[in-house]
This record gives C-alpha cells, sequence and structure tokens, in this order.
C-alpha cells in the first residue's frame, strides 16, 4: 500500500490534486468515504484540533476507530489537520502531545501549525515534530503564512486582505522553511480564507476568495515538495484548476459539506448524510479531480 507521502508526489507530478474532507461531526465520515468510493476518487479523511474543540468530532480516538469502521484504503487515508502551536483564540496548545498521540493512533499523516509563530520558531516546532512523525514512518504538513478566517475578531475587508498580500507565504522563507524542517508539504496563504468556526458566523455563507496565481507560482518555484490550498470552499473553480497546474496538490473542504450536516441534522439525520454525499459527490465533479489511477498507480496506463 502507498504512503501517504509517495501518493501526494504522485499528484504533484501528474497535475492532479487530492481533495482532503474535514470531518466536523463523526457521522459525516461514512458519506464521505462512500462518495471518494463511488466516484473512484482518492482523497483524504480529515480531522483538526479544532473540530473537536468547535465541533463534534469528540477526539483523535473517535476519528480513528470510525475510520477503521468505514475505511476504503483503496481511495482513502486519515490525516489530521490544523493541530496549532497557538490557537485561534490565542492560547497556547500542548501540540506535542496531541501529535504524538496521532501518530501512535496510527494517522498516516499530520499537521503542526505553527504560522501564529516567528519563522525561526516555527521552523523550530516543525522540525522538531517532523523528526518525531518520521521515525514512526508518518508524514508531516505544516503551515507558513496566514490563512484567516478562524480567528474570533473580524477580518479586514476581504478586498483589501488580497490587494495587500497580508499574511501571504514569502518565497523566500518557504525556501528556508522547507530546507530546514524537511517537511513533507506545505500548506501556503495566497488569497484563500477559511470558514468562520465562531458562534453566529459559521452557518454565513463564505466570501468568494480568489487566489494569487502569480504568487502561487514563485512558491512552487522556490520548494519542490506538494503544496496544501487550506480554506478550499467558496474558490471559483478556474482558480482551483491554475493552482493545480501550478503545484498544488492537496486541497481541503470543509465548510462545503459542515454545513449542508448542521442545517438538515435535527430534521433528518438521514438527510443530513444524504446532503453530505451529495455534496462530496459534486465537489470531486467540479473540482475533476478523478484521475485516482494518476495517484494510485502511477505506472498504470
Amino acid at each position: 500500500m502507498r504512503t501517504t507521502t509517495e501518493l501526494m508526489l504522485n499528484a504533484l507530478r501528474a497535475r492532479t490534486v487530492i481533495p482532503g474532507f474535514n470531518i466536523g461531526y463523526v457521522p459525516m465520515m461514512q458519506p464521505v468515504i462512500h462518495a471518494l468510493r463511488d466516484m473512484r476518487c482518492f482523497g483524504l479523511v480529515m480531522v483538526a484540533r479544532l473540530e473537536w474543540t468547535k465541533f463534534e468530532a469528540k477526539s483523535l480516538r473517535a476519528i480513528r476507530q470510525e475510520y477503521e469502521r468505514v475505511k476504503d484504503e483503496r481511495y482513502t487515508r486519515l490525516h489530521l489537520d490544523h493541530v496549532p502551536v497557538i490557537d485561534e483564540d490565542n492560547l497556547q496548545v500542548d501540540y506535542q502531545a496531541i501529535l504524538g498521540e496521532a501518530v501512535e493512533l496510527g494517522y498516516d499523516s499530520i499537521m503542526i501549525d505553527g504560522s501564529r509563530l516567528a519563522l525561526a520558531e516555527n521552523i523550530a516546532a516543525t522540525r522538531g515534530i517532523v523528526e518525531m512523525a518520521h521515525r514512526a514512518g508518518a508524514a508531516v504538513e505544516a503551515e507558513l503564512g496566514a490563512v484567516m478566517g478562524h480567528e474570533a475578531g473580524p477580518l479586514p475587508p476581504y478586498e483589501e486582505l488580497f490587494a495587500s498580500g497580508k499574511g501571504f507565504t514569502d518565497p523566500d522563507e518557504a525556501r528556508r522553511f522547507v530546507e530546514q524542517t524537511g517537511v513533507d508539504w506545505l500548506s501556503i496563504a495566497i488569497g484563500s480564507i477559511h470558514g468562520a468556526i465562531v458562534p453566529g458566523k459559521k452557518d454565513q455563507e463564505k466570501i468568494q476568495a480568489r487566489l494569487n496565481i502569480d504568487h502561487l507560482k514563485k512558491i512552487h518555484q522556490a520548494v519542490h515538495i506538494p503544496l496544501v490550498l487550506h480554506g478550499g470552499t467558496g474558490i471559483p473553480g478556474s482558480y482551483i484548476l491554475q493552482s493545480i497546474r501550478e503545484g498544488i496538490a492537496k486541497i481541503n473542504i470543509a465548510t462545503a459539506i459542515r454545513q449542508p450536516f448542521e442545517r438538515l441534522r435535527s430534521q433528518s439525520l438521514v438527510k443530513a448524510l444524504d446532503a453530505v454525499y451529495d455534496t462530496t459527490v459534486s465537489l470531486i465533479n467540479e473540482l475533476d479531480v478523478r484521475r485516482s489511477a494518476a495517484i494510485i498507480d502511477p505506472e498504470e496506463p
């Protein structure tokens, strides 16, 4: 069975993308996996720390147990998404313990998010996690730059953010970061934003974000590892397709599948799960990522 690292590299070489679906509520996992299997699309099943602190993903272990129950490893692997060193509430997180537990539980890949740290501190924290994870055979994603949206306070106007490039990943810093950490793939900031997670805002429609493709090209030229786009919901398809051609090998999707589940679950769990399935299928079609053969077995014609 190919490792997640191999699969990500295959996606990069094939100029296709691996969608990663965040599981905010444990029951959502089954329809996501069924959709991936039915569409013959490879994807990552993911949970972030905020999804058991802000939503109802319960815990690392609960997600791992559910994955064991419903997994289909022809089309899926299990990934631990954002574990911040400093979280969206500006609180220090025991990130080493969480990431270490995930590796012990058998997560295929993990993500340390040191994006709220100074560059040297982010490098040091990430390097320590890479060393720990690689000893156990797990891959590591990290973040450089600031993909906003999870913070409690109001965001500046999006057009102002995009025009200024505030928080965008610096290509030269990305080169240094990758060289000094040995990270397997890198989440970058080029215009996307996360969906809101604070009460009263988490059900609002996301801003239609754009991507600075020229800036992405500079980052891709600076580093030679797969790049990751967070905040994938709400970005026009033309930008997504361009980003895939320029080095994005994984795209994270959370809001698009979470909100339909939340809207319908009080009426009917069956309807809520059907909505997750239908939305996942629709997203796969929109992304045009059914080239799983190129990811899973690139030597096949």
